[in-house]
């Protein structure tokens, strides 16, 4: 049981959002606010700069100026979402599942996986949903390449090359780069969430793992360059790059298979769309759509870069289809898009790579799910 609520007729659930900084005002409120069945009904912020700004797009929202509101009124609220600083997500998911909430939590949910299955293990005691946002599954080029795996257009894949790649030679300051193990700071943890996650949805459970992690720039606390090297129990290895200092920008994806290859440059647009104030459902404009010039290729034996391969037609990227997914698993008490469960086996990846980078030698794992 995930806390099914048939029984509150038609009227749409009621969120709370804890935190409105980057996470919370970018992909958050506006996702929620975009999906049918849901309601921004409060925003936890004491920041008066980000009341207002909440204000100007969501007129109707409600403040609270710390979460211990929210769980002395949790009987008007159907869900929480907590996109507050990663140190802050197991203390306020198990407040808001103690309190009877359901739980929505930006990712990493927690810093290590036993933190993760043990919040599962309480959102299961108490019959409520717990989901974690992992949106760069509705990427895109994801989309796009889990089309090309599940058609055989690759044969059988044998190489998995990722990148989230960033030239950010100047720090930007922030807990997101603090150096403090409580912060949960730094690439591995940020970007390497993402991109481990995508291996592990695409080609399951990880046998062995291997990291290198660096501090790159100048005055820099944690880690701005991480590479991973993953063997799945399938035979797939995956090659993983979440970096800040590169100054040369590779493919975003480049997989290989016994029949072609499929290699994408550029990011997804839906967190640049999200960032200049673009709305799913909103204007003229197809959410999720790239140009032509972005699309991928599909081929074998040359260079796309020299005309090889074929364009692949890129699939619009759909980050709402995780709300509209919440709000179905709330209404009919059904599994949500992202579980903790699959959380917990990204942390169990990422806690070896850590190790691995440390102790600088491969780590084996138990098969994880």
């Amino acid at each position: 049981m995930t806390g099914s609520m048939t029984g509150t007729s038609d009227r749409p659930l009621r969120v709370g959002l804890v935190g409105y900084g980057l996470a919370g005002s970018v992909f958050h409120a506006p996702l929620i606010a975009a999906t049918g069945g849901l309601a921004l009904d409060t925003v936890v912020t004491s920041s008066e700069e980000r009341r207002a700004q909440a204000r100007a797009e969501f007129p109707s929202v409600r403040f609270a100026a710390s979460p211990e509101e929210l769980w002395q009124r949790a009987d008007e609220l159907d869900l929480v979402v907590i996109a507050s600083p990663n140190k802050t997500h197991v203390p306020l998911a198990t407040a808001a599942l103690e309190s009877g909430l359901p739980v929505v939590v930006d990712k990493p949910v927690a810093g290590t996986a036993a933190e993760a299955r043990a919040l599962a293990a309480l959102a299961a005691e108490r019959g409520l949903l717990l989901s974690v946002f992992q949106n760069r599954r509705w990427d895109n080029d994801f989309l796009t390449l889990r089309n090309l795996i599940d058609t055989g257009e690759l044969g059988e894949v044998q190489r998995f090359e990722s990148r989230f790649e960033r030239w950010r030679p100047q720090l930007k300051g922030g807990w997101r780069e603090s150096g403090a193990p409580e912060e949960i700071g730094g690439l591995l943890y940020d970007l390497g969430s993402h991109v481990v996650d995508q291996a592990l949805t695409l080609f399951g459970p990880v046998s062995l793992v291997y990291a290198e992690s660096d501090v790159r720039r100048p005055g820099a606390e944690a880690d701005d360059d991480t590479f991973f090297a993953l063997t799945h129990a399938s035979g797939v290895r995956s090659h993983l790059y979440a970096s800040a200092t590169t100054a040369q920008l590779g493919p975003r994806f480049r997989v290989l298979g016994s029949t072609a290859g499929f290699v994408k440059y550029g990011l997804d647009p839906q967190e640049s769309a999200l960032r200049d104030g673009r709305r799913p459902g909103a204007g003229d404009k197809p959410w999720g759509v790239e140009p032509e010039s972005q699309w991928g290729r599909l081929g074998a034996g040359e260079s796309p870069l020299t005309g090889g391969g074929t364009p692949v037609p890129t699939i619009p990227g759909d980050y709402p289809a995780y709300y509209t997914a919440v709000a179905a698993a709330l209404r009919d008490g059904g599994a949500p898009p992202v579980t903790v469960e699959q959380a917990a086996a990204t942390l169990d990846v990422l806690e070896a790579a850590r190790r691995s980078a440390r102790e600088g030698t491969a780590v084996r794992l138990e098969a994880t799910a």
